[in-house]
């Protein structure tokens, strides 16, 4: 069965085998153009680190309505995959904000930048100052979740609420993995394959399973490996590691003073850097049955919901089971 997404041609096997992706994949360049989102996307230009920088974004919803929220993607993701809980969210009268962070998605790749969750956190905030949004809640899904809460210990007036989806950093690398340069990231990168991204997907966040739905997700990175400036989205890529490994959010988890829920997928395992951990740690990274407990017992006046035998992408895996959860954390 052939299915058409964005002008990729997937053939999907009815037992959810690995799909396989037409010789012809339509090429992308490294802001996405040809690659349409699932609501209009917006331009905001600023200078930041002596450049002009495109930060794209999505501003879904009733531009008057009160209630404001923050969709912050993760690592390798763009704002794309926020379509059915934006849809969700506008349901219940919510104006909803989507940014791609700078090195992600339909926004500027730089040839260099200094990445920091303390950057990603002012360049929102410049978005949102520059729309004229004051309050909104802040969702952040795995790396999204480390720029959250810095953001949300930076701009804490500007936070209602706090919602952590199976973040990455409960657990502060930096303690366990050995330092690597970020040309150790690029030669990475410079590796990727669709098929290990499939892979690495199919093991690590869907327990074995797959499905159209996971498929679409993957269609910018098809289009940008076949396109001509795979090396500068690499090299962005390998950037963005830096903060990941040198930054340590747990230490930030005292100092949050908005009312935080933290809904984590029990199965979860994802843990950066397991495979170069410093001589002598035993310690198994992405233990999320553990994680999700300890930082609810670090974050005061935090909720937990825990979602039993589902992993890092549970908005994908099990909608029904994490949007019941996720409007319990929103009635709160």
């Amino acid at each position: 069965m052939k299915r058409y997404f964005g002008g990729l041609v997937v053939i999907a096997c009815l037992s959810f085998a690995l799909p396989v992706f037409a010789d012809s994949t339509v090429k992308f360049n490294k802001e996405l153009d040809g690659f349409e989102y699932p609501f209009d996307v917006h331009t905001f230009i600023f200078n930041s680190q002596n450049q002009e920088l495109k930060m794209r974004y999505m501003d879904v919803g009733n531009k008057d309505a009160e209630k404001v929220i923050v969709l912050l993607h993760g690592k390798n993701f763009s704002g794309y995959y926020w379509e059915k809980v934006a849809n969700d969210l506008v349901k219940q009268d919510y104006r909803v904000i989507i940014p791609d962070q700078i090195g992600f998605g339909k926004s500027s790749k730089p040839n260099y930048y200094q990445y920091s969750f303390a950057q990603l956190g002012l360049n929102t905030k410049s978005l949102l100052d520059s729309l004229m949004i004051g309050k909104y809640d802040i969702v952040g899904h795995s790396m999204g979740g480390m720029l959250a809460v810095t953001f949300a210990v930076n701009y804490t007036d500007s936070v209602n609420k706090l919602i952590l989806i199976n973040p990455i950093g409960l657990e502060n690398y930096s303690e366990y993995v050995e330092f690597k340069d970020i040309n150790f990231f690029y030669a990475r990168e410079l590796k990727t394959t669709l098929a290990g991204a499939i892979n690495y997907q199919k093991n690590n966040y869907y327990d074995g399973k797959w499905s159209t739905e996971y498929e679409k997700l993957l269609v910018p990175l098809a289009g940008m490996l076949a396109g001509d400036d795979w090396q500068i989205v690499a090299w962005n890529n390998a950037l963005t590691y830096g903060p990941i490994f040198s930054e340590n959010i747990v230490a930030k988890f005292p100092q949050i003073q908005n009312k935080t829920f933290l809904i984590i997928g029990t199965r979860d395992k994802t843990g950066p850097g397991r495979g170069w951990l410093k001589s002598g740690v035993t310690r198994k990274l992405g233990e999320y049955t553990k994680l999700g407990k300890q930082a609810h017992s670090i974050i005061k006046d935090s909720v937990l919901f825990e979602l039993e035998g589902l992993g890092h992408m549970p908005h994908f895996e099990d909608y029904p089971a994490f949007i019941e959860a996720f409007h319990k954390a929103l009635e709160q």
